[in-house]
């Protein structure tokens, strides 16, 4: 058996505020190294010499740019270059954070067949506006998480992943209940 047959990827997607980045920490803190596609936009922002706004906008107009200029593959491109990485440094386990678009989630199938699993994290939306409301680390108000759905959905095809991903968690309550779903997801993939 090939290191590569050993290799499980897991890739949360879901929209912003879902819950997503609560759910790689869960990973995390069992020591699974964590790839984050947001954190590709951040480098190359920063090796551009463009600054990040508090208010995400920055990060927002450079994300669609990128990947108008440089292909809608571009950010999985990055990404994939880092889990080679990670595998040649002996990493079996992998999860991936802020899967956003159709063509990033083909991408990701493509290269790494068999190996992926999209987990889509899903919360009905008035919670998880008053959650993205009320979160310490960039809040939006309701209609800035209703500007940034839309252009996500719109510019980024961001739906896509959500309606093919092959597990679902519903995070309605509390961090626990859904790492209690999460676990059990992990059960079955044998992650």
């Amino acid at each position: 058996m090939s290191e590569k047959e050993n290799l499980k990827i897991v890739a949360f997607v879901g929209m912003s505020g879902s819950g997503k980045s609560v759910a790689v920490d869960y990973l995390t803190e069992k020591g699974v190294p964590r790839v984050y596609f947001g954190g590709m936009i951040y480098k190359e922002m920063e090796k551009r010499g463009i600054e990040r706004t508090p208010d995400g906008e920055s990060e927002k107009k450079f994300r669609e740019m990128i990947r108008e200029t440089e292909g809608k593959d571009w950010v999985v491109r990055q990404v994939i270059d880092e889990v080679h990485n990670l595998v040649n440094a002996g990493q079996r386990r992998i999860v991936l954070d802020g899967v956003y678009s159709w063509t990033e989630m083909k991408t990701l199938k493509h290269e790494f067949p068999g190996q992926m699993t999209f987990i889509a994290i899903v919360v009905p939306k008035r919670l998880r506006y008053k959650r993205v409301a009320m979160r310490p680390e960039r809040p939006f108000s309701e209609e800035e998480i209703k500007e940034r759905d839309r252009s996500e959905i719109e510019n980024l095809e961001k739906g896509g992943p959500i309606a093919a991903a092959d597990y679902y968690v519903l995070n309605d309550g509390s961090v626990e209940d859904m790492q209690k779903k999460l676990a059990e997801i992990l059960e079955e993939i044998k992650f």
